[in-house]
């Protein structure tokens, strides 16, 4: 059984037992959270319909935090000399992917 949840402006195809990162939650290390489900596929058992997703629930268990990788960059303008660098690094939640059901 898989689901396809929605977070943090994406969608992630998910297993029970899954780690991945999303975009930060704002939530506590070891807090439990409901994703919202967009599609769950169970066999050849295919749920999409909203009636039926209102019943279905994806629970996960957030572990952690984690920053991606950093981005650099740099701007330039010509005959003015006006140049500006600039940088960035994303911050994660980790989480685990606990139960998956249909409802």
């Amino acid at each position: 059984m898989y689901a396809v949840i929605h977070t943090g402006g994406k969608q992630y195809r998910v297993q029970s037992g899954q780690r991945l990162e999303v975009e930060l939650l704002g939530v506590a290390t070891e807090t439990e959270v409901a994703l919202r489900p967009v599609l769950l596929v169970d066999g050849d058992t295919v749920i999409a319909s909203p009636s039926q997703l209102a019943k279905a629930s994806v629970k996960a268990k957030v572990v952690g935090e984690a920053k991606g990788e950093k981005i650099r960059g740099f701007t330039y303008k010509n005959k003015s000399n006006q140049h500006k660098r600039w940088g960035h690094r994303q911050h994660y939640s980790v989480i685990e992917i606990t139960a998956i059901s249909a409802g």
